[in-house]
């Protein structure tokens, strides 16, 4: 058992990744309250699903950036080495061949800091999820 120094919260796991305190409010306040290394890909990927996704609703749910469009959504969280995209099984089966350079899990996505993100896949993959 792990208890977190700050909140004093448990956890199995050493070091479990949380929020200590109140979760963000806005997709911005998520991204501040992440390491520094970890802005840039966070902002450009809200940028990519912002500025590409016509009619889009964002919000946080689950303490991470949601977008919702017609009862279809996508998520996206900050990890320690990666940002996890949360599109779905279907989504990573349909486009399974242009993801050969990324690891992909369940109904995850992860695309790690050491590499450009690649924000028109992004963007492909979050119209398919939300059309």
């Amino acid at each position: 058992m792990w208890i977190c120094p700050k909140c004093g919260r448990e956890f199995k796991r050493t070091n479990q990744g949380h929020y200590c305190g109140k979760a963000p409010e806005t997709v911005l306040e998520y991204i501040a309250s992440q390491p520094l290394e970890t802005h840039s890909h966070l902002t450009e990927m809200m940028t990519a699903l912002q500025n590409n996704v016509p009619y889009i609703n964002e919000r946080i749910l689950w303490s991470m950036p949601y977008y919702e469009k017609e009862g279809k959504s996508i998520s996206f969280s900050a990890c320690k080495k990666h940002i996890s995209f949360y599109v779905g099984v279907e989504a990573i089966e349909n486009f399974s061949s242009e993801l050969n350079e990324f690891s992909a899990k369940k109904n995850a996505i992860y695309f790690p800091y050491n590499k450009a993100l690649p924000s028109k896949l992004i963007t492909k993959i979050a119209k398919w999820c939300l059309d």
